[in-house]
């Protein structure tokens, strides 16, 4: 489980001082708290994830316009995936699993993993058409999951297929690539067919 940290959030927008001047930044507000984890869309929205298992949304500006209040029903929450605004992801590794939230973050879908065998999993994302992408490590295979969690598509055992073993705690679908990230690896970049290229860097602290 993820560290609890207390962070300030700062939010920037842009200010154009003149016609000669580059674009430069002006301070929009500070939020404070014991933050999990934090995450914008492609829409400028900020959610944040707190140490009380609550989901908070933020519009561009900084105003709060949404709140998922979880009551810890499948423990703390450890990852939040927000690349489709309308399908928010909300991951309990702890239970291995995905609560799916709507735009407004109400409960529309909850995809328990265990159910099809995926019992140890340390990391989720969404794939480009609105699936699951789902790295299960007892397999060592990245998988491709639907909202019941049946399996749509996988990989071969990555202890094959790269001759390491991998522990991702990060995965990203963006133009036709699938990125998985380990911090103590680096970034290995996959197509829909299999592994493309691994950016191994151990110094990465985050991606």
């Amino acid at each position: 489980m993820k560290k609890k940290l207390s962070i300030l959030i700062i939010l920037f927008g842009p200010l154009m001082l003149s016609a000669q001047t580059d674009t430069s930044f002006r301070l929009l507000k500070i939020m404070q708290g014991d933050f999990i984890d934090f995450a914008v869309d492609n829409l400028d929205n900020m959610y944040v994830l707190t140490s009380r298992n609550q989901v908070k949304k933020y519009n561009s500006n900084g105003d709060s316009v949404g709140l998922y209040n979880d009551v810890r029903k499948f423990g703390q929450a450890t990852l939040i995936d927000v690349s489709n605004p309308l399908k928010v992801l909300l991951y309990y590794r702890d239970f291995a699993t995905v609560v799916m939230l709507d735009r407004f973050l109400n409960v529309v879908n909850t995809t328990d993993l265990r159910k099809q065998g995926i019992l140890q999993a340390r990391a989720i994302g969404q794939s480009y058409d609105n699936k699951i992408w789902v790295y299960d490590e007892l397999e060592a295979k990245l998988k491709k999951v639907d909202e019941d969690g049946k399996l749509l598509q996988e990989t071969p055992d990555f202890r094959l297929l790269l001759t390491e073993s991998v522990s991702p705690v990060k995965i990203a679908d963006e133009n036709k690539y699938v990125y998985l990230y380990d911090p103590a690896r680096g970034v290995y970049v996959f197509d829909y067919f299999g592994p493309k290229k691994c950016h191994p860097d151990p110094a990465m602290a985050e991606f």
